[in-house]
């Protein structure tokens, strides 16, 4: 995998481990070997490097491979559904469900999933792109502002979370919830204490759920700039409150949410 590189200056050889290093994975074992064997000091290094990073991927491995363990214990179609945007006091509440593969395989797993307010928006952006190509199914429904503050925030949350496992093209046997159950859900449905920590169809549903919420606040901003929907997703930031008290609501706020904001002098 390595040795026809080895002939090259050190800067080839530290490019090609740069850019290589998952297909160096694979035979790792004979590759630190023959970087540990050449003779220059910083070819060598390179060997604790990819020492060290194979070793977070290892870890990572077993991390996401109990996440997928734990869905494929239940012995069942398992859908993991979660939402974003209960908190807000501008635009829509919005939920996915997913449903992955029935097999922890390393070829299957999805490496990075967690929690989506532990990731950063760029790495969930990429996980958005792995996961919408490795689920089975998935889906993603959302209520907008009127509806919250006709219907109220608690209907909707349960009504997203109903309406995205009712948009799946594949039936689950099972829903696991994070936090609490999906109310006048008919189905079986189990909820977990942090379940995006615990069930790697959940830590799915967070991630593509809270990109596709993002993504349409930035999308809004063009139209009510100076809300600063692009980096506080309709949240109350400080601007946010100061934009709401002296240019009033715009079309996507929760009149339900803001009238204190609105009323204060």
């Amino acid at each position: 995998m390595i040795k026809h590189i080895l002939s090259g200056s050190v800067l080839e050889v530290k490019i090609y481990v740069r850019d290589h290093k998952d297909a160096i994975y694979q035979d790792k074992e004979n590759c630190l070997q023959l970087l540990r064997q050449d003779k220059r000091k910083s070819v060598q290094s390179l060997a604790e490097y990819l020492e060290c990073e194979y070793l977070k991927k290892e870890t990572e491995i077993r991390r996401v491979k109990a996440l997928y363990d734990h869905d494929l214990s239940f012995k069942k179609v398992v859908c993991g559904v979660d939402e974003v945007g209960r908190g807000p006091l501008a635009g829509p509440i919005v939920a996915a469900a997913v449903i992955l593969k029935p097999d922890s395989g390393l070829e299957n797993l999805i490496l990075g999933i967690n929690d989506s307010k532990k990731l950063s928006k760029k790495r969930r952006e990429e996980l958005d792109v792995l996961i919408r190509e490795k689920a089975v199914a998935y889906a993603i429904y959302e209520m907008s502002n009127l509806d919250i503050d006709r219907l109220g925030i608690s209907y909707c949350n349960h009504e997203v979370f109903r309406g995205s496992i009712r948009s799946l093209e594949v039936q689950p046997e099972l829903v696991l919830s994070d936090g609490y159950k999906v109310k006048d859900y008919e189905g079986e449905n189990i909820s977990l204490i942090k379940g995006d920590s615990l069930s790697a169809s959940i830590a799915c549903a967070s991630i593509i759920a809270k990109v596709h919420r993002d993504k349409l606040m930035e999308r809004l901003s063009v139209y009510y700039p100076e809300y600063g929907f692009e980096h506080n997703a309709g949240y109350g930031s400080p601007d946010h409150i100061e934009a709401l008290r002296t240019k009033g609501a715009t079309p996507i706020h929760r009149m339900s949410f803001i009238r204190n904001f609105l009323s204060e002098d």
